[in-house]
């Protein structure tokens, strides 16, 4: 006796635009397009459609369909290239222009020449470890970019899965990737701010001081209004449906950070109405102007790149300072990223709630602060005069205008280190 008929529903997906139906007939595989949704086809008909044809299997009354009206769905004898390009034009419709050409550049340069004519049944854990063998022996790609190559193999191969055309998803997990170099974190300690800060020029001053004083994503930064802003209540909201981390958050402000925007409310006033004239709308918190270019001289919302630049200008303008006063260079390697850890840090030797922290940062796992917190509550009493005198000034400038989140304010030092070491066992079991 052959094996039971099954099946299930296909939903449109991607490059399928119908609802189809698959199931089994004697081991063999069927697949039947029923019609788009547009025309009135639902799950329920699908799935009532899908019993009648079971019956007339069981009844053995069931006839293969015509070939017009086969559903021409991927199979495992189909090319990786040709499922790959299926994947890459659906895709294409959700993504930046700048994923699109990564994307393309990775799949043409690097991935189709290896895996394009593989049938996706063909393709084991055995192909995808070839693969970083050979692009390792190569030595044209650092270990990174081999691993975004698997990557991208990994989410084609997955959608694959999802289709039920591949068992499983062979390019999956951690095996399967390059082994990357570590690489050394590089923040900006707390005795480094107050430098970093006066030595900003005029403009950046406010964007370097929201960094460091919030802890803010810099994609967060750049998305910022004046209307997320509340000079009154100390505070900046962020995620009013403008981020793509989806983290909507109510983030309390420094004291010296409030008097900080205060002046930059000031002294963006011309550009402010100036951008007000020309575009409406809500104001951004940080602005630039084009360089060069058809466009010069008109004002755009600040951007990512342009705060990088402008950050690692500010740096080699603080550096100079730092070392007539005798204290260690911040690192080249700093970037608007590295400030959250900065700002976890002063927190930290704050004495305020590591889940007060990772809540203010957007962060769903409390280990990040834990680390931190334990690390720069015992460094302080390690320094030199001249580090300690500069760490302090940090600490009073990022002190908040209430005490809220600071549960260990009035430790003394011996019980803050007490603490710092409750929390690096904490942090063990954690991990």
């Amino acid at each position: 006796m052959g094996r039971p008929a099954t099946g299930s529903v296909v939903e449109p997906r991607g490059p399928r635009k119908s609802w189809a139906i698959r199931f089994r007939v004697n081991g063999v595989r069927q697949n039947i397009t029923l019609g788009r949704s547009e025309d009135g086809w639902t799950r329920r008909k699908a799935e009532h459609q899908l019993e009648e044809e079971l019956a007339a299997v069981r009844l053995g009354l069931w006839k293969p369909p015509k070939a017009a009206s086969a559903i021409e769905l991927p199979t495992d004898e189909q090319t990786f290239h040709e499922f790959a390009e299926s994947w890459f034009e659906a895709g294409r419709q959700e993504w930046s222009e700048r994923t699109i050409r990564d994307y393309q550049q990775t799949l043409e340069l690097h991935v189709l020449p290896f895996f394009g004519e593989m049938r996706l049944g063909e393709i084991t854990i055995e192909t995808v470890d070839r693969f970083r063998t050979k692009k390792l022996s190569e030595k044209k790609l650092a270990a990174a970019q081999i691993n975004k190559c698997i990557k991208r193999v990994s989410q084609i191969l997955g959608v694959a899965e999802e289709y039920d055309i591949v068992p499983r998803n062979v390019a999956r997990g951690k095996k399967r990737k390059a082994k990357e170099p570590a690489v050394r974190k590089t923040w900006i300690e707390p005795e480094q701010v107050m430098t970093l800060i006066e030595e900003s020029k005029p403009f950046i001053k406010p964007v370097v001081a929201v960094l460091l004083g919030t802890g803010l994503r810099p994609g967060e930064l750049v998305a910022l209004d004046w209307g997320d802003v509340s000079l009154g209540s100390a505070t900046i909201t962020v995620g009013r449906a403008k981020t793509d981390t989806g983290s909507y958050r109510e983030i309390d402000l420094p004291a010296g950070v409030v008097e900080i925007l205060g002046e930059w409310w000031g002294k963006s006033e011309q550009i402010r109405a100036e951008w007000k004239r020309e575009h409406g709308g809500e104001e951004p918190l940080f602005l630039t102007k084009v360089e060069g270019g058809r466009y010069s001289g008109q004002l755009r919302r600040q951007t990512e790149a342009n705060v990088s630049r402008r950050l690692k200008t500010s740096i080699k303008r603080a550096n100079v300072k730092l070392g007539e006063r005798g204290i260690d260079p911040i690192s080249d390697k700093v970037t608007p990223y590295s400030c959250r850890r900065t700002y976890a840090s002063i927190r930290a030797a704050l004495g305020d709630d590591p889940l007060y922290v990772s809540e203010q940062m957007g962060h769903k796992d409390v280990r990040f602060t834990l680390n931190v917190y334990s690390r720069a509550v015992k460094r302080r009493s390690k320094l030199s005069d001249a580090y300690r005198t500069e760490f302090d000034r940090a600490l009073d400038w990022a002190k908040l205008p209430t005490s809220k989140g600071n549960v260990w304010a009035q430790m003394g030092t011996d019980d803050a280190e007490a603490v710092a070491s409750e929390v690096e066992g904490a942090e063990d079991s954690a991990l």
